[in-house]
């Protein structure tokens, strides 16, 4: 492992030991590389939302607190991580997914010591705790909605996140409930395609991925 990894994955462990350290070093080591990648693919999208604030640093902070807790060992996969948590907020309701995501961190909170391995995957000896496994499903699942299409986290995000009827999810996005309804459940099976390919440490795989 490098220095430069090294240093990545310290920061990553003192964030998720509670050390706020951690967050400032990868924000100061990441964020103009992240900014200046998002500038370059996004243009003026965002800068129409950069008006009154910084919204590429805003969103790292505001998944780092309220998103599951991850470990990575590479800096590259962290960047592309975050490049692409940061360009999905910026084409989705910036106000609305940073709402939801601090309403599920209160209602259900995932233990600190809940943290997601994203390097390739480790054989486990003996099986987790059962209550400790539904919080790393859950964890699992939270990640892979931020990797969704803007689309599939949508409709997701209302149903699982804001629990609406699909009724009142086709009245805010101006479908049918049928259409709501078939729509959810396709996010369903991408969702679990994802998560299933990150599990397997395929986080590259999934950046890689047209969404």
């Amino acid at each position: 492992m490098s220095k430069k990894n090294s240093e990545t994955a310290q920061n990553l462990d003192k964030w998720n030991q509670g050390d706020k350290g951690g967050l400032e070093a990868l924000l100061e080591k990441h964020l103009p590389w992240i900014r200046n990648h998002v500038r370059n693919r996004l243009g003026s999208k965002l800068r129409k939302k950069t008006e009154s604030s910084d919204i590429v640093q805003d969103a790292i902070i505001q998944f780092m607190k309220y998103g599951p807790r991850i470990q990575l060992s590479s800096s590259a996969q962290f960047r592309s991580l975050m490049t692409r948590i940061v360009e999905n907020v910026v084409c989705d309701e910036y106000d609305r997914i940073t709402a939801l995501r601090r309403k599920i961190s209160r209602e259900r909170p995932l233990p600190t010591d809940t943290v997601l391995n994203l390097d390739l995957p480790r054989l486990r000896v003996t099986p987790p705790p059962q209550k400790a496994q539904r919080h790393e499903n859950e964890a699992w699942i939270r990640l892979g909605i931020e990797l969704l299409s803007n689309e599939d986290r949508q409709v997701l995000t209302f149903r699982a996140w804001g629990d609406l009827s699909f009724s009142e999810i086709g009245s805010k996005l101006d479908i049918p409930e049928n259409t709501a309804r078939m729509r959810f459940n396709r996010a369903i099976l991408r969702l679990a395609k994802k998560i299933g390919t990150l599990r397997r440490g395929g986080l590259d795989n999934v950046l890689a991925e047209d969404i």
